[in-house]
Formats: C-alpha cells, structure tokens, sequence
C-alpha cells in the first residue's frame, strides 16, 4: 500500500451538528419542523444550526446525478507535477462530463470521474490530459457494476427509527413518466443547492413560483429529485478519508463488492473492467476496513484533501 501523508487534525463536529447532517442524508429538503420533532430539538435551534453549517461550506446539499450515469462511468487516477495539481484539478472539475474530482493530500495526484460518451471520454484521456506537460501519467477504468451509491451512505449517528421518520415517503411505482423542459429546469437550478427555496429556484429558471413549488412536489414525490449530502468526513470524526483500489481474485469480486457496500464505513463502491478492481471510497477510523481481508490481493490508497464540486447533470 502507498503510504500518503495526512492532513493536520480537523476539529470533529457536536454530536447534534453530526446528527443534524445525517438527517439531512436523509432528506436533503428535509423541514427543521420535521427534523426537530424526529431530533428532540427546537426548529429554532434546527435553522440556527444548518444554517451555519450551510454558510460555513461544512456542508452541501446538492441534487444528485443520474445513477443512470454511473455504468458505462470512467475513473481517472491522474498524476502531476507537484505544484500543478490545483490548476489541472480545476480545469477537470470545469467540464460538465466530470461530476467529482479529489485531490490526494500528496499533491501530486488526482482522482475523477468522467462520464462524457466515448469519443469525448478518448479525447479526455488520450490526447488532452497526455497532452499536459503537467500531467506525468493517466489510469482510467470503465465501471462495470456499481454495488454502492455514494448518495446511499449514512452517518451512523440515527437509530433506524429516525432514519425512518425522516426520510421522505417511496417514490410511488405507477408515477414513472418522463421529464419535460420545465422538470430539467427546476432540476439544474437546484443541481448546486438542492435546499434551494421555491422562489429562488423560480427566480433562476424563469417558471412562476406556484409551478415551481408543484414541480419540485411532483420530482420528490416520482423519486426525481434525489438530494446528496457533501461534507468533509472528519468533521464527522471519521479520522480516515480515502479512495482505495483493490485488486480482487475474479471468483470473489462479487462477495467482496457486497461485504463493502454494507459496511458503514463505505461510501461508494464499484467494479472496474480489465483486471477485477473494487474500488471504494471510505470514511472510517482505522485502515482495517482496506486491509483485513483474504479476499483482496492488493490495495492501494490516496488521502482526498479536497473534493471539487461539481454535477454530472449539467
């Protein structure tokens, strides 16, 4: 395993700040109303408290893409120049085909998240990026199956009779037509703050607010509007944040991918083409998770320092 450099301490939040971020995992346009009868705590308090975590950039609550995209997806695992990583950072995270880029806290490499069609993808990684005299080498690998969401991962700070009050209700199953022009509308003017309030969604797309406040109904109600929540996770007090690459014998890529996914600790997990590759991001206390298993032939690992926001959706 690469052994990476970590990052100064970074102060653990309260634990009513970490349980009021795992109820917005739950529902990211979730009511301090709701939050706090679930919680046992004031609305006033609720407000207070998101609000500042929201302002301070601790947190974001952000439309989250479509899993459709996520097959078919490529990794990059890009190496720079040191001094550099910033500036090719920021140009991936400017395209609209890249949804997530991390940077190691080595400085010296990055890793994204391309899901352009395959001609823009080639050009991305075989001409633009080698292209870059900054750039020293470029690894990609195509996602084959994905076994977990990182919009599925959950704090494990609620009992799972709190996740269950407040999360929203299920989609109902009859409700799956398609999207039209003012559903896209509302969806990427809530792509970057999916709390976004009615009247400031109506005001960047055009649409009259009353429209507005069904459509957004509408999209929560069909499973549409998924929200995913972005935070630093050692402000959760999970000491350890890291993209791990395992290689795994074939014959056990499935059980290994599954025995991830449920594991609180895994925050996205997917299988790779060429050799079998399971890669997970991870937030948890202890390396143990990367490195105690029989079932995993080889694990490497990067320390993200910092995640670019973007949104694949746009």
């Amino acid at each position: 395993m690469d052994t990476m450099t970590r990052e100064m301490a970074v102060d653990a939040l309260d634990d009513t700040d970490q349980r009021l971020i795992a109820a917005l995992q739950c529902d990211g346009r979730l009511t301090a109303e709701r939050a706090g009868r679930v919680l046992g705590l004031s609305a006033r308090t609720v407000h207070r408290r998101w609000r500042a975590l929201l302002a301070d950039g601790v947190v974001r609550v952000v439309a989250a893409p479509d899993r459709g995209g996520a097959l078919g997806a490529t990794l990059l695992r890009v190496k720079v120049l040191r001094g550099t990583v910033e500036v090719i950072a920021d140009a991936l995270a400017a395209r609209p085909d890249v949804p997530y880029v991390d940077l190691s806290a080595t400085g010296d490499e990055i890793h994204a998240v391309a899901v352009s069609a395959a001609g823009a993808r080639d050009a991305l990684v075989f001409r633009r990026l080698t292209a870059t005299r900054a750039v020293t080498s470029v690894t990609a690998a195509q996602v084959v199956h994905v076994f977990a969401y990182s919009s599925d991962w959950r704090h494990d700070v609620l009992t799972p009779a709190e996740r269950a009050a407040l999360a929203p209700p299920r989609p109902a199953p009859a409700a799956a037509r398609g999207l039209d022009a003012v559903d896209r509308d509302v969806l990427a003017a809530l792509r970057d703050d999916a709390r976004a309030p009615a009247a400031a969604v109506a005001a960047a797309c055009g649409h009259p607010d009353s429209t507005v406040r069904r459509r957004i109904a509408a999209l929560s109600g069909r499973g549409l509007l998924r929200t995913e929540v972005w935070a630093d996770v050692r402000r959760l007090g999970l000491a350890v944040d890291a993209n791990v690459l395992m290689r795994v014998a074939p014959a056990r890529l499935d059980a290994v991918g599954r025995a991830l996914a449920r594991h609180p600790a895994v925050h996205g997990a997917f299988a790779t083409a060429g050799r079998p590759i399971c890669t997970p991001r991870c937030g948890c206390g202890t390396w143990r998770i990367c490195t105690g298993s029989s079932r995993v032939t080889s694990a490497g690992s990067g320390w993200p320092r910092r995640r670019r926001w973007s949104w694949a959706g746009r």
